[in-house]
């Protein structure tokens, strides 16, 4: 986000830190579903289960030794550019973030079927980077590798950031996010790792038909499995 310069004040500093440690736990609650964004602010907290979708490219690096900074761009431009689309295309979505080349968002889950749902957008997600790598191809360009991670479980969302400045974010603590984008960093990293990685917990609230989809990778205490969107693929075959 936009920053301006502003003088550090350590004196003061230290009183905006006394306030936010003397602050009463009670202002952290447990929810069964994510609260609207404006119910958060900069003295409360909620404990929340959700699910958390990364996606991310494996060996970005290269993309900058092969390609104009201008090709550079308009790979990455399409790329984040649709999957933030498929990731809004999910009614449970409540956060997205672009990190460099991750993207990945933060969907409300009280119930299975929602989860379920997530790990549809996940397949579309993934048909999506096929669909990209066809037309990358056609146009020369470099095709790229992907690797995605699924989640289920608590975090602690909180409004972080410093009052007064405008600067702040919604922030998700604990292990959820963590396991999340882990999970993602295993996706295609070896030729034995498929490109979807699920954590157990997400796993065991799908239901039969996608539980099916995947495997139990031993090494990496997880599922996993190359998962697609049907309908898309159908384009995929035909013009791959």
């Amino acid at each position: 986000m936009r920053a301006e310069y502003s003088y550090y004040d350590y004196e003061k500093s230290r009183d905006r830190i006394d306030d936010i440690l003397k602050g009463a736990d009670a202002s952290y609650e447990d929810k069964k579903s994510i609260p609207p964004r404006d119910s958060l602010t900069f003295d409360n907290g909620f404990y929340v289960s959700c699910s958390a979708l990364f996606i991310d490219i494996r060996g970005s690096k290269v993309l900058s030794t092969i390609h104009t900074k201008p090709v550079q761009a308009k790979i990455y431009k399409s790329y984040i550019s649709e999957l933030v689309a498929i990731l809004r295309s999910n009614n449970k979505i409540h956060e997205i973030y672009i990190e460099g080349d991750c993207v990945w968002g933060i969907f409300n889950t009280p119930e299975k079927p929602d989860i379920d749902q997530v790990f549809s957008t996940a397949s579309s997600a993934s048909s999506l980077i096929d669909t990209l790598n066809i037309k990358y191809k056609k146009r020369g360009y470099s095709e790229l590798t992907v690797g995605i991670g699924l989640a289920y479980g608590e975090s602690l969302c909180i409004k972080a950031g410093h009052k007064g400045s405008g600067i702040n974010e919604v922030v998700w603590l604990g292990k959820l996010v963590g396991e999340a984008a882990q999970l993602c960093s295993y996706g295609n990293k070896t030729y034995s790792d498929a490109r979807t990685m699920v954590s157990e917990f997400f796993y065991n609230n799908l239901n039969d038909y996608n539980k099916n989809l995947l495997t139990f990778k031993f090494n990496r205490s997880c599922y996993h499995g190359n998962v697609i969107n049907k309908n898309m693929d159908e384009w995929v075959k035909s013009n791959g």
